[in-house]
């Protein structure tokens, strides 16, 4: 229900033209394509933080590549970034990822209190992605751009009042997932009363068949760890880092949200740290996350030609980083 509000609230933001302005501001402000990369890391962990991490590959994926181009610069570091941005930004909030809430339900965290404990690690797992990246994608860093006209200014009604609710709901409530969908559903609603969406784009945006395929297995995964302890005693007798390294290799395996149902069906011993594998974890291959299939959806209708293979290269090189990085921060703050 979270992730379905969340989309159809970015298809509204979308529709109003809130992510295409923003991405042509940066490309017009950026003063150089080292500048534009951090504006764009930047962009993506506002936007997973507050309309979850598919939402973001959804609509940021084709906006950055747009914006890339429109400057002659290279796409692949906004291409690459916007995808392992996106898995670890989705550490700052509960709804940034739905792990965050499967793995938490057992300790009732409102929003303000989850982003005290866990701001600190997702920043830094941003940070260290974003050098891992740019070290990868250096050169087209260097490459000189071109003017940039100024955008168009976006519409400020629906869409930008529905991001506002939306992140409201998810910092203040514990379970912000029914109220969310009704604001989303709410706002599509409107724009479909007023001939302004089609029934067909909202349910291409959604993926219902694939929500509700990961749902199931989901669903079953949680049932198996709530009969069986195996996975409950493995984690039991695992400290932080083994338990991040067994979360990453399950999201891998099994998709991050079903691995998350069966690790987390009783409460872990190291919640956090479960969640920073899961969450970094995927960005080791394609089966980690949803938001991979997403982005390469998006990638492509955007005429790009992303590269399952460097994804997984980059990622080889980001996770471990990123998840030594995240755990550090954990232990130094002391929300173990």
């Amino acid at each position: 229900m979270l992730v379905t509000g969340l989309l159809l609230i970015g298809l509204v933001a979308d529709d109003d033209g809130l992510f295409v302005w923003a991405g042509h501001q940066l490309a017009r402000l950026a003063s150089s394509g080292a500048v534009m990369f951090l504006g764009a890391s930047l962009m993506v962990g506002v936007v997973t933080a507050t309309l979850n991490l598919d939402t973001s590959v959804a609509f940021l994926t084709p906006v950055l590549v747009y914006a890339a181009r429109s400057r002659g610069e290279g796409e692949a570091p906004l291409l690459y970034g916007c995808l392992l941005f996106s898995n670890a930004g989705s550490l700052f909030l509960p709804g940034s990822n739905l792990t965050n809430l499967i793995v938490l339900g057992h300790l009732h965290l409102s929003g303000a209190a989850f982003l005290a404990r866990m701001w600190g690690p997702a920043l830094v797992a941003i940070v260290v992605t974003a050098v891992v990246v740019a070290g990868f994608e250096h050169r087209a860093l260097r490459l000189s751009a071109k003017p940039v006209t100024r955008p168009e200014r976006p519409s400020l009604g629906l869409g930008l009042t529905a991001v506002v609710i939306a992140t409201v709901l998810v910092v203040v409530l514990h379970s912000p997932a029914l109220p969310v969908v009704i604001v989303g559903g709410g706002a599509v609603g409107i724009r479909l009363v007023a001939g302004t969406d089609h029934p067909r784009r909202v349910a291409e945006v959604l993926g219902v068949p694939l929500l509700t395929g990961l749902f199931g297995v989901a669903a079953a995964l949680g049932t198996l760890g709530r009969a069986w302890s195996g996975p409950a005693t493995l984690l039991s007798h695992l400290d932080l880092w083994g338990t991040a390294v067994v979360a990453a290799t399950g999201s891998v395996l099994v998709n991050n949200l079903p691995a998350a149902s069966l690790l987390a069906a009783r409460i872990p011993a190291h919640p956090f740290a479960l969640l920073i594998g899961l969450n970094l974890g995927p960005n080791l291959f394609v089966t980690g996350s949803l938001a991979w299939l997403l982005w390469l959806r998006a990638a492509r209708f955007a005429g790009a030609r992303p590269s399952i293979v460097k994804a997984s290269r980059i990622g080889a090189i980001a996770v471990p980083l990123s998840i030594a990085a995240a755990l550090g921060m954990l232990s130094v703050t002391g929300h173990l």
